[in-house]
Parts: structure tokens; sequence; C-alpha cells
């Protein structure tokens, strides 16, 4: 079996019960309730699954065994969400109906902007049922700090899909962490304060990235200059990530919401999706850590209860390390590991030799390049005197 078939068999695994009863508009019936939190585990749930396996949905039909595995996924994916924002299905949620409709909203939107093709696909209706629903989540003041993204993220899918866009809504999220709550070394805090944890990489860096080419593509104000600052801050904390992986496939199980598990890697899949691998990192060996990553979880037979449905922890049924917002939706958001699939199989992340990661390398007595923090004044200072240097010769 390739590497590309065996993700493809453990995203089945994953989002294929879930993906089934959505489309049946009977997931408020199959899926497990924990502990009561069940107002919004449903969207969560979709949401987080659209927003990782939405670049894979996004590829063109053809008639290989992964496409027919492929249009099988997108159709239920289709009928899921059109149940979902349809006031008259079982299936409905309501995202006016409380806070915690911001994040879940926002991971969908996300994986919309991320599958154009997948838009299009839900039809007119639906799009309007989802663009009334994410309209609502307006009423809802975030806190400062990673949820002011959320409500960043549904003003750039409105400014793509829908044109009517609140542009305080959308900016002030983003201003708020590109000029306060920078901390250093390619790491925001989650707020004014830096927390440690998987943050960066579960909401900040990627949100962001996406927010910024919406924003560019649009033309907006301040959006190139933004873009790049957060790029080359990007690359640094790619390269974090790409060392936090094991020699075994393991990684650090620090912070809060280890309940999604591999999403720990969302920006070193996400960059490996955008071509954003800083230059000392190859695609294959972000490909065999990630690979190691997943098999290493995907073991534990207790990852998934006897209908399918992931169950609540980091590997396994583990309730006391769940914090109390978490729902039964809550560990789909490990499906953003998935997002390379969105680049077809002949393209260098799947068809390059394999090479082992930085971890792997250093406890195997290899070769491995130093490891140096990003100070961004630096960078600004070469960049001044880049100008400088122009100008004068212009001058002379």
């Amino acid at each position: 079996m390739t590497v590309r078939n065996n993700w493809i068999s453990h995203l089945e695994k994953i989002v294929l019960p879930v993906l089934t009863a959505a489309a049946d508009d009977s997931l408020k019936i199959k899926m497990p309730i924990y502990k009561g939190r069940s107002e919004f585990q449903y969207l969560e749930a979709v949401g987080r699954i659209i927003c990782g396996v939405g670049p894979w949905l996004n590829l063109s039909d053809d008639d290989t065994e992964e496409g027919h595995i492929r249009k099988k996924h997108k159709t239920l994916a289709i009928k899921a969400i059109t149940n979902l924002v349809n006031p008259k299905a079982l299936d409905y949620v309501d995202f006016g109906l409380g806070a915690q409709a911001l994040v879940d909203a926002a991971y969908l939107t996300q994986g919309f902007l991320r599958a154009p093709n997948l838009w299009e696909g839900i039809g007119a209706e639906a799009q309007r049922n989802l663009i009334v629903e994410v309209k609502k989540t307006r009423r809802i003041s975030p806190p400062k700090n990673n949820w002011l993204l959320f409500a960043s993220m549904i003003e750039a899918f409105l400014l793509e899909y829908d044109k009517n866009y609140n542009r305080k809504r959308l900016y002030y999220g983003v201003k708020k962490f590109m000029n306060s709550y920078y901390i250093g070394d390619g790491m925001y805090g989650d707020g004014s304060t830096l927390s440690i944890d998987h943050y960066n990489s579960f909401v900040i860096h990627p949100m962001l990235v996406d927010i910024f080419n919406v924003m560019r593509k649009h033309g907006l104000k301040n959006a190139d200059q933004f873009g790049k600052k957060e790029g080359v801050r990007y690359q640094r904390y790619v390269e974090i990530q790409e060392r936090m992986i094991s020699p075994e496939g393991a990684y650090p199980i620090q912070g809060r919401t280890l309940i999604c598990r591999f999403g720990a890697f969302h920006v070193l899949a996400q960059a490996s999706l955008l071509k954003l691998l800083s230059k000392s990192i190859s695609a294959s060996q972000v490909r065999c850590g990630l690979n190691a990553v997943l098999n290493r979880q995907m073991e534990c037979l207790t990852n998934f209860d006897s209908n399918g449905f992931m169950t609540v922890g980091f590997n396994g049924i583990q309730d006391e390390m769940a914090e109390t917002y978490v729902s039964s939706g809550s560990a789909y958001h490990c499906c953003t590991i998935f997002l390379p699939l969105g680049l077809n199989h002949q393209d260098s992340f799947w068809a390059s030799e394999n090479q082992k990661w930085t971890a792997l390398k250093a406890f195997s007595g290899m070769e491995f390049e130093a490891d140096h923090a990003f100070h961004e004044r630096q960078v600004y200072k070469e960049f001044l005197m880049k100008i400088v240097f122009k100008l004068k010769r212009i001058l002379k």
C-alpha cells in the first residue's frame, strides 16, 4: 500500500461514519453525545471534516480507484452540508443559538475557502442557507484571543462568496494578531499572553494565511503587507513543527484541546498543500514524519466506538484530559492532517523518495541542520539595508 492510499484509508475510517449519517439526515440520532454537550457537536464534526478533507474533495473527478472513493465522499459531504443548513432537516443546526457556533462555523467556512469546487457542488439553495446561518454568528462578540480569528475567517468567507462582508470585523482580529499578539520566534500569544500549546497550529497560523490569501485576491488594504510579514513568521513555525515529530512518530502533549490529536500538525499539513515549506525542509521528510504520526495514533483501536465514531481522548478514551468545552465533534479537528491529499499523486509531496525527518536524522547519528531562532527585527534591518543599497545605486 502506498503512503497516499494509507492516508485515504485512515481518512475513510475517521470521516465515513459522520458523513454517512449526516447525508442520511440522521447524525443527531446516531452520533454519541459526550457529557450532554450536544448543541453544536454536529456542526463541529462536519465543519472540522470539511476544513481538513476539503482540498481532497476539491480535486477533479477521475476514473481511478481513488477517484471513485473521493466522489463517494464528496456526494456524502454535499448531502451532509445541505441537511446541516436546511431548517426543515432533522440535522439542521441553528448557528445563532450560542457562542460555540462562531468557532465551528469558522472551520466550515475555512473548508469552503480551500475547496471552491465543493462550494459550487452544494448548489444555490444550500449556499444561500449557509450564508444566512454564518451571518447569525455576527451577534457573537469574540473574546480577545484566538476567537477573534474565527470572526475574521467568517468575514473572509463572506468576502469571497457573498461580497457582503463586515470590514471592521474582518480587520479587527488580524490586526490584533499582527500588531499586538506576536510573541516572537514564529509564535503568537493566544491573546496578549503566551500559552505553551498547539493553538498556533490549531487556529492562528492556518487562519491568518487563508484570510490573507482572500484579502490579497480582493485587493484589500494592507493584505500584501500583512501577508508577507505572516509568511516569514509562518515558515519559522513550520520549522518548529517539523522538529516536534520524534523518531517514533510521537510529539509533545502540551497545552489544551489535545483531543484534536494529530490535528496539532495543521500548520505543517497546510504548508505542504500551499507549497510554503521552508527551504530547509523537503516535502518528502514532512510526508514521512506525518505518516509516522498518523500510523502511530491510528493503531489505537479505542480511538473509535463500536459504531465507528471517534472517542474523546488524545489516544483512545481519556476522559480526564478533556476540557469542559469538548464535545463528540471536537476530535474531528484531527482531519486537518489530511490537507496534503489536495495535491495529486504525482506531486513531489507524494512521489518523491522517502527521507528521514529531522529528529529521526538526529537520533540516527546523521547530519542535520542547526536550528536558529527567528528574530524579526533583524529581518527588517536587512530589508531596510537592501532598500538603502538600491537607493544609493539609483542616486549614483
